[in-house]
């Protein structure tokens, strides 16, 4: 017995000598465009003697350690051709490789690309990731391609209504998306009623929309998480690039400061629509600008440094009688660090701002509200071994929000000039996950993440009867605001409220063969600013405010599970998944509830709860002339609001309603057609249940006028929404790669003319006195042709 427990332990220590006597290397680099020199987001590197597959990080960089010998390294990457050579591994070595444009070197005019696959083995679900191939594919409206445009063709991504701005997902509210451009916060994504967004579509290099499983480095919100990188420009040679549309134009230019160390990106667009309204004595304007900037410098080969910037304006001026501009201004320093060949770091410090005007006529009033933050954030990327990495890192926020200036509108205005009381927050995180492959089927994600968050002074607080701003009226039946019996006042800086939260996150993938796997991730997410908004309204408000101990932190709980499979030789996919979304402390407001100027929100607003479940499907051909998706989710967000402290039968007598982004059914099929090499066609089609609303159930006379009796909230619904966008795009030279290069791009949005409800009203009929429903629709068809260049 004693020689077979030796023998075994010969044997075991034979195995670890074996072991350790197989040395290891590790080969690590960044992976760029060969033309400009831009590192890659989410290249595939697969090594087939080791069977290790990776991708890049966010800045382009990888690391794989190996025993020592001799390797293939196969890289691939959509719209590049792929990258296939040898290398040596004798010791640990940097390599860099470049990726060369595949569109210009195909014989016949076939995508060939499979990169557009659903991911089988990566635990990482709830993720649609675009590049901006794939979206300068699809249809142009007004001529220009459009980021936001494109993730509403996702499944469980919807817009409230035409005209609405920014976008909502899986049944979450627009406040609840995390929307970062450089890794800088952006508080509202659209321009002009959302018919633009923000994004330049000329400068955008990648974009990554997490709508579950979100990673432990993310946090702040508790919808989603649009994470969206600017191009760092080409450190070879300066190219242009521009549009000029009916609407708007752009234009970008971008090249070397210092030959292969250090380059720019400067771009801007602007609207004219407001030019041709003057011109037909139109007495309203809208026009927007916006402007893109990036430097970035190679110190050395472990360091880079990299500044961008954004700002943007729009200007609605609706006969004077009601005025809105809003504007998002930020600026990011970036250091990159590589401590060593398996140790990446990124650090940023971050200022951002955006401010909202409003001016009424009738009310005398002018308006300005306005959020800062000053934000820095480390991050580390720790390749531990190729089956392990970790993600690390710290992330601090102060806040600084103006609920709103107030001045008289006019000189004969009665409203006195006032500024309400300012806030201030303090919003720190720290964070560790892992991505751990523990068999070639079996991957894991799991994480934790530390959230604190800080009301600060100085601020002077309400005091209410029994802690209740709002009190329910028995008599009347109606809630109302608390009296205030008093107050207190904090000093600058002092702690108001704070609260702490852990965010756990975790996502497992089980690949059932090469080409199909089921997933499955949970996460708990926390929202501590909320946006106090009613655009639907006639005054459209747009208020952030931070929590406190009346209107507390959203706290979010998702899970989710899919099955994703490719097939014929990975010409299609498919993905299907289901969710469940619970959400504590979704506030609503009561009846009446007065946004504009309002010094305390919380007398206007119930704490209640929310939760969203459904289906997504979606159906990708990847490959052909012919390539697109269908896309459909059947879904239900709703929420419920009790009475709580203040008492009363709460909103709908407690019991849930639908949430006013609501959409049972949301379908839509994306294709591009590659013609020949000088025609492409593109077409959208989208159809949407219509959004949540409450209309009246009876109605009744008050002194000779006959008044509308609404019904439960949000017991009905607008009609269905529904249009079809084309375009067609010509390339008189479809061969030319240098010198002057350009295309016509005609558009079609809404093809059939489509009248979408915006919203209805309802009253009385002056010269008849019968009862009416009024539908408003914002677009109806609108054709555009615009000219894109570049040298």
């Amino acid at each position: 017995m004693e020689k077979k427990i030796v023998f075994a332990l010969l044997m075991v220590f034979g195995a670890v000598l074996s072991a350790l006597s197989q040395e290891k290397a590790t080969l690590s680099g960044t992976i760029a465009d060969k033309s400009n020199n831009e590192t890659l987001i989410g290249v595939s590197i697969y090594i087939p003697e080791a069977n290790v597959s990776l991708t890049t990080n966010s800045y382009g960089f990888y690391s794989v350690t190996l025993p020592k010998g001799d390797y293939t390294i196969i890289i691939s990457y959509m719209g590049f051709t792929d990258v296939q050579e040898m290398v040596s591994l004798q010791a640990n070595t940097k390599r860099d490789f470049a990726m060369a444009e595949n569109s210009k070197q195909l014989e016949e005019v076939v995508i060939t690309s499979n990169a557009t696959k659903a991911n089988i083995r990566k635990p990482e679900m709830s993720v649609n990731k675009l590049s901006i191939a794939t979206i300068k594919k699809m249809p142009a409206v007004l001529g220009e391609v459009d980021v936001l445009k494109s993730i509403l063709q996702l499944p469980g991504v919807t817009t409230a209504q035409e005209g609405a701005s920014g976008f909502n997902v899986r049944g979450g509210s627009v406040d609840g998306n995390l929307v970062l451009l450089d890794e800088a916060v952006v508080y509202n994504t659209s321009h002009l009623f959302g018919f633009f967004s923000v994004f330049n579509s000329d400068v955008i290099k990648d974009l990554k929309l997490y709508k579950g499983g979100i990673p432990a480095n993310f946090g702040g919100r508790v919808s989603s998480v649009l994470d969206i990188y600017q191009k760092e420009g080409n450190n070879k040679e300066y190219h242009v690039t521009g549009g000029l549309g009916l609407v708007s134009s752009r234009l970008l230019v971008e090249g070397p400061i210092q030959k292969e160390k250090s380059s720019f990106v400067v771009a801007g667009r602007g609207s004219y629509m407001h030019l041709f309204l003057k011109l037909a004595d139109e007495p309203n304007s809208v026009y927007f600008y916006d402007f893109n900037a990036k430097l970035n410098y190679k110190l050395n080969q472990n360091n880079s440094l990299f500044i961008s910037g954004y700002y943007g304006y729009d200007y609605m001026n609706f006969n004077d009688a009601l005025i809105n501009d809003y504007s998002n201004t930020f600026i990011n320093v970036r250091w990159n660090h590589i401590f060593s060949d398996k140790l990446f770091s990124n650090a940023s410090a971050i200022y951002s701002d955006y401010d909202y005007g409003i001016r009424i006529k009738f009310a005398g009033l002018n308006g300005i509200t306005e959020i800062k933050n000053y934000n820095f954030k480390y991050d580390f990327k720790h390749y531990v071994s190729n089956n392990f990495v970790l993600n690390y890192g710290i992330n601090s926020i102060y806040y600084n929000f103006n609920p709103g200036t107030i001045t008289p509108f006019a000189g004969t205005s009665s409203v006195n000039p006032e500024q309400l009381e300012k806030k201030y927050a303090w919003e720190n995180a720290a964070y560790i996950s892992a991505e751990h492959k523990f068999t070639d089927k079996l991957s894991m994600t799991y994480g934790l993440r530390y959230s604190n968050f800080l009301r600060l002074g100085e601020e002077t607080r309400n005091i209410y009867a029994n802690n209740q701003p709002v009190v329910f009226n028995q008599e009347f039946q109606v809630y109302e605001e608390a009296d205030i019996i008093g107050t207190k006042k904090y000093g600058s800086n002092k702690k108001i409220v704070g609260f702490d939260n852990f965010e756990p996150r975790f996502g497992v993938s089980y690949a059932l063969d090469d080409n199909q796997s089921i997933k499955a991730s949970y996460n708990r997410m926390s929202q501590y600013i909320h946006l106090i908004s009613n655009t639907a309204s006639a005054t459209p408000l747009d208020v952030w405010a931070p929590s406190d101990q009346y209107l507390k932190p959203q706290i979010l709980d998702q899970v989710a599970a899919g099955y994703f499979r490719n097939f014929k030789d990975d010409k299609y996919s498919l993905e299907a998944e289901v969710f469940y979304k619970k959400l504590k402390n979704k506030s609503d407001y009561i009846d009446g509830a007065d946004l504009i100027a309002n010094k305390a929100i919380e007398r206007v607003m119930l704490n209640g709860e929310g939760r969203a479940y459904g289906l997504e499907l979606m159906l990708k051909k990847n490959t052909g002339k012919l390539t697109g998706w269908v896309s459909y989710t059947l879904s239900r967000a709703e929420q419920r609001t009790p009475g709580g402290i203040a008492g009363g039968p709460g909103i709908n007598n407690g019991d849930w309603y639908r949430a006013n982004y609501d959409k049972t059914h949301n379908l839509s099929v994306t294709g591009a057609y590659q013609f020949n090499k000088k025609w492409s066609f593109g077409g959208i089609f989208t159809f949407q249940s219509g959004k949540a609303a409450t209309f009246p159930d009876g109605k009744y006379r008050y002194q000779g006028i006959t008044v509308a009796n609404y019904g439960t909230r949000n017991a009905d619904n607008l009609s269905a929404y529904h249009h079809l966008d084309l375009s067609a795009t010509y390339i008189p030279k479809p061969d030319k790669d240098k010198g002057w290069q350009g295309e016509w791009v005609f558009s079609i949005y809404n093809a059939y003319a489509r009248n979408n409800a915006a919203s209805y009203t309802f009253g009385q009929n002056q010269d008849t006195g019968a009862n009416e429903a009024r539908r408003m629709s914002i677009f109806g068809i609108m054709p555009s042709v615009t000219y894109n260049f570049k040298f």
